[in-house]
């Protein structure tokens, strides 16, 4: 794919993932999907639509799965300035990628580029090196480096920061560069994804567009960059602490 402008945060819609079942921690919310999960007063999904807010970011759409009522009853009841949502509730379950295509069919709407976060994680790094990177490519991934990459797998970057490759979790991986779970399409890729349902991201989408020549970059964020990801129950605790800390990163 040849290189593509530059897209501004004005011209993306986000898609905010939140169909997962959250086995881990399901025995500390038992009705409430994860990305619900109190934090510093709100569910932990609202911070990052806060965080998008503060991005620039205004239009964005929930792909909810399990309990996905819960969500958009709380959403219905929330106005925040400049701020226009949606939530898509998954017919089943569809996988990441399958969640996010199913939203962008949903939503009727035709921006730009697609912007894909987790609402169980949260990387407080600024988006503008993804969108940056995503103009060199088809798309891009924020990136972070970690101490160990055990829980995640890892990415390798060639020349120009662009994949080369994802690697599967291991034990004992150690120190790597992870995904941030934070993802910027230009509209004409979507047509590259594979087929079926359902379809995940991180072992069909992204693998097989590296195999039909799709480039995609990585924007990589320092290790300092403030990340928590509340999958499971050490780091669910962590979440008020980790919240509060970066009050200035929401709107």
């Amino acid at each position: 794919m040849p290189e593509l402008p530059s897209i501004a945060p004005s011209a993306v819609v986000a898609v905010i993932l939140a169909g997962g079942q959250g086995t881990r921690i399901r025995h500390l919310l038992p009705d409430l999907p994860k990305p619900m999960a109190p934090a510093a007063g709100k569910p932990f999904i609202e911070w990052v639509v806060r965080y998008l807010l503060a991005q620039g970011i205004g239009r964005v759409v929930i792909s909810a799965g399990y309990k996905a009522e819960a969500i958009e009853a709380h959403f219905k009841t929330l106005s925040l300035p400049g701020l226009t949502l949606a939530c898509v509730a998954e017919p089943e379950p569809l996988g990441t990628a399958g969640g996010f295509l199913h939203a962008v069919e949903a939503s009727g709407l035709s921006p730009e580029g697609w912007l894909v976060l987790n609402g169980d994680s949260l990387a407080l790094g600024p988006l503008a090196p993804l969108f940056a990177a995503a103009g060199k490519n088809g798309g891009a991934l924020l990136g972070l480096r970690v101490e160990e990459a055990s829980r995640y797998g890892t990415i390798t970057v060639g020349v120009n920061d662009r994949i080369t490759r994802f690697a599967e979790k291991r034990e004992n991986a150690g120190p790597g560069t992870i995904s941030a779970g934070v993802y910027l399409f230009h509209y004409e890729l979507l047509a590259s994804f594979p087929a079926g349902k359902p379809l995940s991201f991180e072992t069909e989408v992204f693998p097989g567009l590296l195999a039909g020549g799709t480039s995609l970059g990585l924007a990589p964020l320092p290790s300092s960059t403030p990340f928590l990801d509340i999958g499971t129950p050490e780091t669910l605790r962590q979440a008020e602490t980790f919240i509060a800390s970066n009050s200035s990163f929401f709107a």
